[in-house]
């Protein structure tokens, strides 16, 4: 059956999982709190890892769960129709978690604001003065490793099309002809954030180089203090090892008619440099060309350079 994706301000989206209409509520009417925190990536770049870490970090380190509750339920995908109806009933404060760039991201949170008062009690701590409103943490990782990973997932995920060739997906990808748009100027446009104290950038390359160092930075950034025990949690918990082996965030238990296994592993391979075994010569300097050009003088800010 052929896939027809759903345009929301000239970007395409999955049709299973969106409708103009829940992208518009989204934009336009979704009411952000002060004690929300947002999970913000462009597609297979660590999502999924920041789900689990997010949660166990929520949790104080215990991992019961992210191992008894689906991912989707306890960090919704709130620009789907199912995720916003749970992110609506959702009780505070909430985890929330999308692929918008970031001229489609609720326009009422460039409004939230500190609240210190009750209702305000994040991450099982009241909010201490100072603490500026919804937060964003968003994570991205080297481009040539999200084509990589996103050809494959296109491969299983039946509300994807399946891609007609690598060189014909290196294609589209740099174009930004495919779902949730240009990887470049999603980036471009959330790194103008950079800087604010309510937004928290991190890479897929940084998470793997130091996991224990990133969620010391992130418990930080969130105002939850854990002890060396539970930093330990997280970080056991939040290994690729753990997440493969967890029903609850693997995808093992969505229908085959949702996502076909036997096509590829939604939890693939999790390293980085793996574009080194698909990309050829000509195909990799023709993307660094267009690294360069689109980039521009963000590119000494990340960990790979134009590689």
């Amino acid at each position: 059956m052929a896939v027809e994706y759903v345009t929301y301000q000239g970007i395409k989206f999955p049709p299973a999982y969106n409708s103009e209409q829940s992208l518009r509520f989204t934009h336009k009417e979704f009411q952000v709190q002060d004690d929300d925190v947002f999970n913000v990536t462009y597609p297979k770049s660590g999502t999924v890892w920041m789900i689990e870490i997010l949660s166990l970090i929520r949790s104080g380190g215990d991992p019961a769960w992210n191992r008894a509750v689906l991912n989707s339920t306890r960090v919704p995908w709130f620009t789907t129709r199912l995720g916003l109806e749970s992110a609506l009933s959702y009780p505070r404060p909430r985890l929330l978690t999308c692929h918008l760039p970031v001229q489609l991201f609720p326009t009422s949170f460039f409004g939230s604001r500190a609240k210190v008062d009750q209702a305000g009690c994040a991450w099982g701590l009241q909010y201490r003065a100072g603490v500026t409103g919804a937060k964003v943490v968003y994570t991205l990782r080297n481009p040539k490793d999200v084509l990589v990973s996103y050809f494959y997932f296109s491969k299983m995920c039946s509300s994807y099309k399946d891609p007609e060739s690598f060189e014909q997906f290196l294609r589209d990808f740099l174009s930004g002809d495919v779902p949730h748009g240009s990887w470049f100027d999603h980036v471009r446009g959330w790194m103008e954030m950079k800087g604010k104290k309510n937004f928290f950038f991190i890479t897929y390359e940084e998470l793997q180089q130091d996991l224990r160092g990133s969620v010391r930075r992130l418990c930080q950034f969130l105002e939850q203090e854990l002890d060396e025990g539970a930093i330990t949690s997280v970080v056991e918990n939040a290994s690729f090892r753990a997440m493969q082996e967890n029903k609850m965030c693997n995808s093992t238990l969505l229908p085959k008619d949702i996502m076909d296994q036997e096509k590829g592993t939604f939890l693939r391979k999790g390293i980085c440099g793996d574009w080194k075994n698909h990309f050829t010569v000509a195909q990799s300097e023709a993307f660094d060309t267009i690294y360069q050009d689109q980039m521009g003088g963000l590119m000494e800010a990340f960990p790979w350079g134009a590689h």
